[in-house]
Order: C-alpha cells, then sequence, then structure tokens
C-alpha cells in the first residue's frame, strides 16, 4: 500500500520517515518530495508498504502524531492512474 503523509516539518528525510513507519512493519521505500529549484522539502511524502494490515495500523497510529513540531495528515494514498483515466 501507498501512503501519503503531509504537514511535514523540513527537518523530516527519507531516514526519519522510513524509521517512523518501520515501528509498525516492513516499508519499502519512504520518499520525501523536494521542490527542483530550490531543493526544498514540499512538505509531504509517499511510504510504501507491502502489508496492508501493517499500513493500516501506522496510518491510524501516525495520524495527527506531532513529529519535529508538526502534526501529520497520514492517509492512504489516491490511485491515480484511476483519478486520470482516459476514455475513449
Amino acid at each position: 500500500m501507498t501512503i501519503f503523509v503531509k504537514n511535514l516539518s523540513d527537518s523530516v528525510n527519507e531516514f526519519t520517515l522510513e524509521s517512523l513507519f518501520a515501528t509498525y512493519g516492513e516499508v519499502l521505500s519512504a520518499k520525501v518530495i523536494y521542490d527542483r529549484v530550490t531543493s526544498e522539502s514540499k512538505g509531504y511524502a509517499f511510504v510504501e508498504m507491502p502489508n496492508d494490515q501493517e499500513a493500516n495500523k501506522a496510518i491510524e497510529a501516525l495520524n495527527g502524531k506531532a513529529v519535529s513540531g508538526q502534526e501529520l495528515e497520514v492517509s492512504e494514498a489516491e490511485d491515480r492512474s484511476k483519478k486520470f483515466k482516459i476514455r475513449f
């Protein structure tokens, strides 16, 4: 499952995020999104966890949790392929 995390502090990096989610299960990847021009964090990230049950536990536990002074908003990521599907 892909998890969307927003309201990240600038001090949160991939290692911090992976460590945070690894408490709840296996993490395949953690990717903080950075601005291409300024290289500053955009304040959101994606975390990939292979086990949906563990991912749901992480979402429930971390949504609303304060990390580095910011209250995280954590949810299942939307499937963009369905959102932007073009039909002919």
